[in-house]
C-alpha cells in the first residue's frame, strides 16, 4: 500500500511538472516556425517524389535562425507545436503543395484583423515578388492561411506571417527553388532584421 501511495504521489508530481512546462510562456525577440516539423501523422506537409516540404521548411528556418543569431538576435525556433509566446516578430516557413501541379506559388498568410501583420505582409511581398519569378496568390487565399492555428498562440509586437515560399509540387518551381534555399533564408533573415530596426 505504501509503495502504491508513493508511486501515485511521484506520478502526480511528474504530471504537474510536465503541465507547467507545457503551459509556460516563451518570451523571445523572434519566433520562427518550421511548418509541420515534428508531426508524424495528420498534416505532415506536401511530398513530391523525394522532396518533402517539412525538410525544406526545417532547412530554411535553421538558416534564418543561424543568420539572426550571428547578429546577436534572440531567436526561438519551433516546429508544428507552437507554445504560447510573446515576441517582437513571428514567421512560419512553408512551401505550398497542390493536387494539380504548378497551380500555386508564393503567398502570405496573416490575421486580417491585425494591421501590423498586414503592413508586415506588404513589406515582405515587396521584397519577395522582385525575386520569386513564379505565380503569386492573393493574401490568405486558403482557410489554413487566413486562420492559421498559431495566430492564437502568439502575441507579436510587429506581426505574425505565414510565408508560403513557392510550390514544392511543381517541377519548374522546385528546380528554381532548391539551389536557392539558402538565399531565400537570407532574404527572410534580412527582412526580419530590417523590421526589428524600425
Amino acid at each position: 500500500m505504501r509503495k502504491l501511495l508513493t508511486f501515485i504521489i511521484v506520478s502526480l508530481f511528474i504530471l504537474l511538472i510536465v503541465t507547467i512546462f507545457k503551459m509556460r510562456v516563451v518570451n523571445t525577440t523572434v519566433l520562427l516556425q518550421a511548418g509541420h516539423e515534428g508531426r508524424t501523422k495528420g498534416n505532415i506537409g506536401s511530398i513530391h517524389g523525394d522532396l518533402k516540404e517539412v525538410e525544406w521548411n526545417t532547412f530554411v528556418t535553421q538558416e534564418i535562425e543561424r543568420e539572426l543569431k550571428k547578429q546577436g538576435i534572440d531567436v526561438t525556433r519551433v516546429g508544428a507545436h507552437i507554445p504560447a509566446t510573446n515576441t517582437r516578430i513571428a514567421v512560419a516557413v512553408h512551401f505550398d503543395g497542390a493536387t494539380k501541379p504548378c497551380s500555386t506559388g508564393a503567398s502570405i498568410g496573416y490575421d486580417e484583423e491585425d494591421q501590423k501583420s498586414k503592413r508586415l505582409a506588404t513589406h515582405w511581398k515587396e521584397i519577395y515578388q522582385e525575386y520569386f519569378p513564379f505565380k503569386w496568390h492573393r493574401d490568405n487565399f486558403t482557410e489554413n492561411l487566413a486562420d492559421y492555428y498559431g495566430f492564437d498562440r502568439v502575441n507579436s509586437e510587429k506581426g505574425f506571417l505565414v510565408l508560403e515560399l513557392g510550390e514544392i509540387t511543381c517541377d519548374e518551381q522546385t528546380r528554381w527553388l532548391q539551389p536557392r534555399l539558402e538565399v531565400i533564408a537570407t532574404k527572410v533573415a534580412d527582412f526580419i532584421i530590417e523590421e526589428l530596426d524600425q
